[in-house]
């Protein structure tokens, strides 16, 4: 299975964001495991909530103080890969991401550019930073003879707003649809170039993180939403099957609901639709019609 070539003791995993939420139930899976984990996250709380984590004191866990938008933090994200790995990394999840809401009514630019230099500009500079250690991890892993057993895997986080579209936040909408663009692009060149490293793209449903709500003063979930650590098994599953595309549900929207909307995006420009068309009262009646059919 992917998972036990690559999540194992003694690996190395490089995780974004990985101090609350997805990201740090991912650091928790990784570290039990046995790997070696670097967390990359640019909240200083939040590092020091995971520093006094209990479940993590056995020491397989350092932690980098970054933006992941600016290079010269990655540059100090490669010198502790360098150090402290080796220079190879088996599992790299480019996790990291803010939801800051945006909108064409305000005239100035700034929360469009914020969203886009974190959420896609950070994958961006995750892959270009670190995927020859990825590569070198891959290379050099001899446990398995198997030329269809990954050696390695990348991890990238994006949104079913990236894929929906739904209206609200066009600057988040926008990053997740290009990190999906990169994701896809990624696969295809490394099918071809280094077939031992797996790409994965994440697709969270409705989680209880930070950029749904939660926080140290809101703990309660609500009953429709995942918690991180379900994200993270799911994800794990589809590591196990193969699986590019981690489309995760939740407790309200099943995998089919969102294979159905996801071709209800696509029929806009395929049947000359509206942008947006779900949303609008003039195809309400066609859109719960098609909702409800068998595909």
């Amino acid at each position: 299975m992917a998972t036990s070539s690559i999540f194992k003791a003694f690996n190395t995993a490089v995780i974004t964001g990985g101090a609350s939420g997805i990201g740090r139930a991912l650091t928790k899976k990784c570290a039990a495991a046995g790997m070696k984990v670097l967390v990359v996250d640019f909240n200083p709380a939040t590092l020091k909530t995971l520093g006094e984590d209990k479940e993590l004191a056995a020491g397989n866990v350092t932690t980098v103080e970054a933006d992941v938008s600016k290079i010269a933090d990655w540059d100090r994200v490669k010198g502790v890969v360098e150090d402290k790995f080796g220079g190879q990394i088996n599992f790299l999840a480019l996790n990291a991401g803010l939801g800051k809401q945006s909108s064409f009514a305000d005239a100035d630019p700034s929360a469009f550019r914020t969203t886009l230099e974190t959420n896609l500009f950070g994958v961006i500079n995750g892959i270009t930073s670190l995927l020859p250690f990825v590569k070198a991890a891959a290379a050099t892993d001899s446990s398995s003879s198997s030329s269809s057993v990954p050696k390695a895997a990348v991890v990238i986080t994006g949104s079913k707003q990236g894929i929906t579209n739904p209206p609200g936040n066009p600057a988040y909408n926008a990053s997740k649809a290009a990190v999906k663009a990169l994701a896809e692009h990624l696969s295809y060149d490394l099918a071809r170039d280094a077939p031992a490293v797996a790409v994965h793209l994440l697709v969270p449903g409705w989680v209880f993180t930070g950029l749904t709500g939660a926080s140290a003063e809101n703990t309660k979930k609500n009953d429709g939403a995942w918690w991180p650590e379900q994200a993270v098994d799911f994800l794990l599953g589809k590591i196990d099957e193969g699986q590019f595309w981690v489309l995760c549900p939740d407790n309200e929207v099943t995998e089919q609901m969102d294979r159905k909307r996801m071709l209800w995006s696509a029929g806009d420009a395929v049947n000359g639709r509206k942008p947006l068309s779900r949303w609008r009262e003039e195809y309400k009646s066609e859109a719960a019609e098609f909702m409800a059919k068998e595909h």
